[in-house]
């Protein structure tokens, strides 16, 4: 039987992280929880206590999540960590796992799911959805001729591209990522050449087309 005893969830929405520690608590009993409303607060509440899981949104605000994630992992090398997000899978789950993640969840999962995601990452295995499992098989045996966009930028790349598709200027980028305007701005002129376009615009555009937003 996996026991669990402590789980931290972070979330920058208080109704998400009542809605998720309701479910768990359905599904196990005598949890203690932690709850966190942004990156920093995350990597603080994770150094000051012991956690049996760490349960993540993708998109929170106090600094880079993917950063974050990779941070978390090399401090807690063992410690199971969930990505529960509302962003695609076929656009992110592969690079939370990459990045350290144990599993990545959808955010409308059914309780059930979550309650087997966490055993299974308690347990020390990796968790993969039916989706994300034929993502993996199909990458396996296409070779990869045709890359998925995605796959072309980097983890800051993609992170700056989903800000800019979500309409913040590259100096509110900045701020957020605790990064300097040029540094961003660099990084956009990347995006754009990556992907073949012009401007923010055609940025939101090709975002809203390939479900980024």
């Amino acid at each position: 039987m996996i026991e669990v005893k402590k789980i931290l969830v972070a979330d920058d929405h208080s109704l998400i992280r009542r809605g998720v520690i309701q479910m768990i608590s359905e599904e196990f009993e005598k949890i203690q929880f932690g709850e966190a409303k942004d990156s920093a607060e995350l990597l603080d509440k994770s150094r000051k206590e012991i956690w049996d899981i760490i349960i993540m949104d993708l998109t929170m605000p106090g600094g880079s999540e993917m950063e974050t994630l990779k941070q978390l992992r090399i401090e807690n090398p063992d410690l199971p960590i969930l990505v529960l997000s509302m962003h695609a899978e076929e656009i992110y789950a592969k690079r939370v796992l990459k990045a350290g993640a144990s599993g990545y969840l959808l955010k409308d999962a059914a309780p059930e799911e979550l309650g087997n995601a966490l055993r299974k990452i308690k347990s020390g295995k990796i968790y993969l959805s039916a989706n994300v499992a034929q993502l993996l098989a199909e990458d396996a045996i296409s070779g990869k001729a045709n890359i998925p966009f995605h796959e072309l930028l980097s983890d800051r790349e993609m992170e700056v591209f989903r800000l800019i598709a979500s309409g913040k200027t590259v100096s509110e980028i900045a701020k957020l990522l605790s990064l300097g305007v040029p540094t961003i701005s660099t990084y956009r002129t990347r995006i754009l050449e990556k992907l073949s376009l012009k401007n923010n615009a055609e940025i939101v555009h090709f975002a809203f087309n390939n479900g980024v937003i």
